[in-house]
């Protein structure tokens, strides 16, 4: 297990370093001139000059790449050129909202694709599963910010169950508190769930029936094993290599796509940050967050990885 573990930390560091090269020299190469913007169109060459310098954009690429990436991995990230502030402080207030949201529509995904693909895996070619795929199709076609308006005009217009934009804050002493923040990101999460799951569905769907014809399926249904026991406690587990393959790639896409969902219920997060940044021209918010966002990234299929040789330690021994 150690040497699996080794490869895979190995691959992880070179896949960081990797990123952190494109992501720096894609930014790099983008027109226009930080300084230029901060000081606005009008500016005098000499003051643009100056701030240039102030912001360190007249070093060498080079010494600037090696000091923005021993910054990120030492917590050090300098400060933002529009906002006057830590990047590590902005970065931080808006994880503070889409990790949550993320975490709460990856939960809600895997609870629904798991229940609609056993499901309609036990009852393949019959009504179950046809509706059941049916409605999953219907939901990866469905677009999540034009399904978010239709939760905003249902739950917060009509009914009035929801707020229909805005966060309170984790913080009672704010005016929030616990509730109401997971009240407030629950249709942002609903919304986001919705084409995730019907997608994980569809693959739990394939796995199970794929697993239900092994013979130890038959074995364990005729040793009088249910079939709820047989599906739930024999088959998911050995369908689950695919799904989880699956599971971490969307959750590393909710990390990354929240973007049009946050815009859509106002809500102040990380996506809210990087478009914010991108427009002014904040080239050392929109670096650290599109940086930490690929660490998420890898760092997850790291995860996924070390999953497969859990569920599956015929994936650890083939590696070795």
């Amino acid at each position: 297990m150690s040497v699996f573990l080794a490869k895979r930390l190995l691959t992880l560091i070179a896949t960081l370093l990797g990123a952190s090269v494109v992501v720096f020299a894609v930014l790099e190469v983008l027109p226009g001139n930080a300084a230029q913007v901060l000081m606005g169109p009008d500016a005098d060459p000499e003051a643009v000059a100056a701030m240039a310098e102030q912001l360190g954009l007249h070093q060498p690429a080079l010494q600037r790449y090696a000091h923005w990436v021993l910054g990120f991995f030492t917590g050090d990230l300098g400060n933002s050129y529009a906002y006057g502030s830590p990047v590590w402080e902005l970065v931080g207030e808006r994880l503070a909202l889409t990790l949550p949201l993320a975490i709460l529509a990856m939960a809600l995904t895997t609870v629904l694709a798991l229940l609609a693909g056993v499901y309609a895996a036990s009852q393949h070619n019959k009504l179950g599963d046809i509706g059941t795929m049916g409605l999953a199709q219907l939901g990866i076609a469905i677009p999540n910010f034009w399904f978010a308006i239709l939760l905003i005009l249902l739950f917060s217009v009509k009914l009035q169950w929801f707020s229909a934009g805005g966060f309170p804050g984790w913080s009672a002493e704010m005016g929030g508190g616990f509730w109401p923040a997971l009240q407030a990101l629950l249709l942002p999460a609903i919304a986001l769930a919705v084409v995730q799951a019907a997608i994980l569905a569809r693959i739990t769907r394939s796995a199970v029936l794929e697993v239900l014809r092994e013979d130890f399926v038959r074995t364990a249904r005729a040793k009088g094993l249910s079939q709820r026991a047989v599906l739930w406690g024999h088959v998911l587990r050995n369908a689950m290599i695919p799904v989880v393959t699956v599971m971490g790639l969307q959750f590393a896409n909710l990390l990354a796509g929240t973007i049009v969902v946050e815009n859509v219920f106002y809500l102040p997060g990380l996506g809210r940050l990087i478009f914010q940044s991108i427009a002014n021209r904040d080239l050392i918010v929109v670096r650290n967050c599109v940086m930490l966002l690929a660490a998420m990234v890898i760092v997850v299929n790291f995860v996924v990885d070390v999953l497969y040789a859990a569920i599956d330690p015929r994936v650890k021994a083939s590696d070795l």
